[in-house]
């Protein structure tokens, strides 16, 4: 999942031209959707669509749309604006179950697909393994895709992440401890660094998110082992080629 925090016309062309290979998700960060003139806006959409990538406002402004009480307002216009995917989250604001269900149900009766996200916002925040993993399989019921892990765009301060970004491994091992299911999940990861670790946890097929535009190609070769960080993932054992072989024989 990549994050657009802005790009315009030209920008958004080259990440599609170069990268959408490597994308399944486009991410219109925050709330800066309603920010592009609608051209620009339709444009982006369109174009992501075009070439097969799934294309959101970011959860944050679905959270504005629950405290304002405009929620069928929320989905009508992103449904005519033509996303065909929302995020249901309450970094910042609270929802109960209920409520996270209903939301969930929502963008699934209007055609959407629908990603939902655990864990708060605000600086320290850390997670609750228990709670995740409740939240994860209530969510999957509820017919959400996939869970990301709350990292903020930096990647910094928040979730399994510390101050300076490195993970905290003790938190991680709590999450695999109650979380059965990893491929459900995606790790928000800007960071190389970070990107390097759930690859190397989880195998080059690991779901990252928060990904910088301008970071597609790098970390595609880093899940195809065409990095040092990586490379024994491109090294083939002699068995595996023997299988190889006799398969394609």
């Amino acid at each position: 999942m990549v994050i657009d925090k802005g790009l315009g016309k030209n920008s958004f062309m080259d990440l599609m031209e170069t990268g959408s290979n490597y994308i399944d998700c486009v991410k219109f960060g925050f709330g800066t959707a309603p920010l592009y003139k609608t051209e620009l806006l339709l444009y982006k959409i369109n174009l992501a669509k075009q070439y097969g990538v799934t294309v959101m406002p970011g959860g944050t402004l679905l959270e504005t749309a629950v405290l304002q009480d405009v929620v069928s307002e929320f989905f009508n216009t992103i449904c005519n604006l033509g996303f065909n995917a929302i995020e249901v989250s309450d970094g910042t604001i609270e929802l109960s179950r209920d409520q996270r269900t209903e939301l969930i149900q929502e963008g699934i009766k209007n055609g959407l697909k629908v990603f939902t996200e655990y864990g708060k916002k605000i600086s320290g925040s850390l997670i609750d393994a228990v709670v995740l993993a409740d939240t994860l399989e209530v969510d999957l019921k509820a017919g959400a895709e996939l869970l990301t892990i709350e990292a903020r765009e930096t990647g910094m301060g928040v979730g399994v992440f510390d101050e300076q970004g490195e993970c905290r491994l003790n938190l991680l091992d709590d999450v695999l401890k109650f979380v059965t299911d990893t491929d459900k999940l995606i790790w928000e990861a800007p960071l190389k660094s970070q990107q390097v670790l759930f690859l190397n946890k989880f195998g080059p097929n690991a779901n990252l998110g928060n990904i910088s535009p301008g970071d597609i190609l790098s970390l595609e070769t880093l899940r195809r082992g065409l990095r040092q960080d990586t490379f024994t993932f491109g090294v083939r054992t002699k068995k595996e080629k023997e299988k190889e072989f006799f398969y394609v024989i």
